[in-house]
């Protein structure tokens, strides 16, 4: 599993920016599609609300990819 950590300034971001931000993603499209199939998880939950807030502190993960919020 590839573990990145990504810094945000703000009080929170919607787990489809993340996705994106994070680069996981290269499209809202293709993050919407994957969040809504089932295969993101937040904080070991499966999420399918592409609006979900992600805080520091949060961990997400999408196939082989984990991103730690900080």
């Amino acid at each position: 599993m590839e573990i990145s950590k990504v810094k945000i300034k703000t009080e929170f971001i919607k787990l489809d920016q993340l996705l994106k931000f994070a680069g996981l993603c290269d499209t809202g499209g293709f993050a919407k599609e994957l969040i809504q199939q089932g295969a993101v998880k937040v904080n070991g939950e499966v999420c399918t609300m592409r609006g979900k807030k992600i805080r520091p502190g949060d961990v997400v993960d999408a196939d082989q990819f984990r991103v730690e919020v900080e």
